[in-house]
């Protein structure tokens, strides 16, 4: 028999039992669906999280209190950065050309008779260029707004709306912990950043935030979140992480370990990379198991039809049937099973990606080399689930096989 007479004869047999064959199957679709689709979102997640990050401008550097080794030893936020390490920065490092330091908390604002809560930030005039968000409406912070403390407050786009609806809310007034500040400006739409909606956010002086709002706990000075940092130029990042990372050690009179941690976008985007990787991976090899499961049905029930097909095996090697010729149709038949289950998986699987990706904001998709893996693996369980039932069925005596049968 040659290799296209067993493939026919494969179908014949799998067509004859319609029913068998499909939940057959059923493990290695399931499998095949579940591996691209969590490939797929994954990779979405990667994209999502690498355009968040360049939308934030090449250039950017971000100063974090505490180094990595004190923030994983205690649940608390290290309070190591203060607004006169931004001002420090801001004057005598010659790299940077904007700072934007950044004092935050989560507050009741109400409006009226309407209230929401919502992430304050008290910060300088210099954070709407550092951070690449423009003004709608009105204006942004001053200089002079942050040497009064005065209460001014320039508002996302969301909570303006949650707070005034679609009434123009410049000159309006707020209040923010029962203090009330006056609407100078409504910040463009930016939308998500990791998670959290930027639009949902209150700007107030930085002065006001820490004498007014959260209180100066700091000994070391006004305390501060975080400081944003904008570098001369791309090819300035490295000059200006070192230089900033030199004048803090010497500020704090370090001598050891750093207490403030400086990254870059590229650096962030590195670790949020290597963690939206491992869990693709892991994601990936838990939905695996189930292409695992799909062969091992596969290898039972062939072995079943081996039984069932005795008398079949016994009357084609009695009128000269080869051992040869009876493994390549059962392997056949067990590949078939295989390839057909990953084609059908893997276009529920596409189907699955295009899904996440038409309802969230994950730039979900499937490259065709996943695809063709996919397929590719499961056609190769076909092979190795379907190699002892085939080797079994090849092996019966033609006497044995007819008398039992």
């Amino acid at each position: 028999m040659d290799l296209l007479e067993s493939t026919a004869m494969a179908v014949k047999t799998l067509k004859a039992n319609k029913l068998r064959s499909a939940l057959t199957m059923l493990g290695i679709i399931i499998g095949n669906a579940s591996v691209i689709t969590m490939v797929g979102v994954g990779q979405g997640a990667q994209r999502y999280a690498s355009e968040q990050f360049e939308s934030l401008g090449p250039n950017v550097l971000f100063v974090i209190p505490g180094s990595d080794s004190s923030r994983q030893r205690t649940l608390e936020t290290p309070r190591t950065l203060t607004l006169e390490d931004a001002e420090a920065i801001a004057s005598q490092v010659p790299t940077v050309i904007g700072v934007a330091p950044q004092l935050q908390t989560q507050q009741t604002v109400t409006q009226g008779n309407r209230s929401t809560s919502a992430l304050i930030v008290g910060t300088t005039p210099e954070f709407s260029t550092v951070r690449s968000f423009p003004v709608a409406r009105g204006r942004f912070l001053t200089d002079m707004d942050v040497q009064r403390g005065n209460r001014s407050v320039a508002l996302g786009a969301d909570l303006a709306r949650s707070l005034f609806g679609d009434s123009d809310p410049l000159g309006q007034t707020i209040r923010i912990k029962n203090l009330t500040f006056q609407v100078v400006g409504v910040m463009e739409a930016k939308g998500a950043f990791l998670g959290n909606n930027q639009d949902d956010v209150a700007y107030i002086p930085i002065t006001t935030m820490s004498s007014q709002i959260t209180g100066n706990s700091s000994p070391y000075g006004t305390e501060v979140t975080f400081i944003s940092i904008m570098s001369r130029d791309e090819q300035s990042i490295g000059a200006a992480q070192f230089q900033v990372t030199n004048l803090l050690r010497l500020r704090h009179r370090i001598v050891s370990e750093d207490d403030f941690t400086v990254r870059s976008q590229k650096d962030a985007l590195e670790i949020v990379g290597n963690v939206t990787g491992a869990l693709t991976i892991m994601l990936a090899a838990i939905a695996g198991i189930s292409l695992l499961v799909g062969g091992i049905g596969i290898m039972n029930i062939m072995l079943v039809s081996v039984r069932e097909r005795t008398q079949e095996i016994g009357l084609r090697k009695a009128i000269g049937a080869s051992q040869q010729d009876i493994l390549v149709q059962f392997m056949i038949e067990a590949t078939i099973l295989a390839v057909l289950g990953g084609v059908a998986g893997t276009l529920i699987g596409i189907g699955g990606v295009s899904l996440a990706g038409a309802l969230t904001p994950l730039k979900a998709g499937v490259s065709p080399t996943a695809i063709l893996l996919a397929v590719g693996v499961s056609g190769g369980i076909g092979l190795f689930f379907g190699v002892v039932p085939a080797r079994q069925a090849a092996k019966l005596d033609p006497i044995v096989a007819l008398r039992s049968a």
